[in-house]
């Protein structure tokens, strides 16, 4: 509150803040301001924000009913193990066109987005897909086997 020139001043109105005052204390509040959310920043340092995600790598136990030639893709996985006369061997589920997870079937796979289709071999059969689903590098050891799902192999390749 100003006063006019000759009008005296009570005791009780509060002294003028001059404007350097008032501009160096919101450079304080500021600074604490900054400082304050910082340490909350500090705070979610220790905890990762990284999202974990499965191993490349895991191991597959094949049940013993499982009929010759049948798909058996493990829970959580994208793909599928075979078993035959001729071996065991794992194909990728995940769509060559899109990238999306296709479906066992009785005569291969399909591929719920676009409608490709493939043999249980993994050959297309029915575009869009541009090539076939690629056979996964499977070892066996003590009557489980492990699937490497980031090692590609010939189809074909059977243990």
């Amino acid at each position: 509150m100003t006063t006019k020139p000759g009008e005296k001043r009570s005791r009780f109105d509060p002294d003028p803040m001059p404007r350097r005052d008032f501009l160096g204390l919101s450079a304080l509040g500021a600074a604490a301001a900054a400082l304050l959310f910082s340490m909350f920043g500090m705070l979610r340092l220790p905890k990762a924000a990284v999202l974990t995600s499965p191993s490349k790598k895991f191991n597959v136990s094949l049940p013993d009913t499982l009929p010759e030639g049948e798909a058996f893709v493990p829970e959580g996985r994208s793909v599928a193990v075979f078993k035959d006369t001729a071996g065991v061997f794992a194909i990728s589920t995940t769509c060559t066109h899109l990238g999306c997870v296709v479906k066992p079937t009785t005569q291969g796979f399909e591929c719920p987005c676009h409608g490709s289709r493939f043999a249980k071999d993994g050959v297309v059969t029915k575009g869009p897909a541009p090539k076939a689903l690629p056979w996964l590098k499977i070892t066996e050891s003590g009557g489980t086997y492990q699937v490497d799902e980031e090692d590609q192999v010939a189809p074909g390749t059977k243990i």
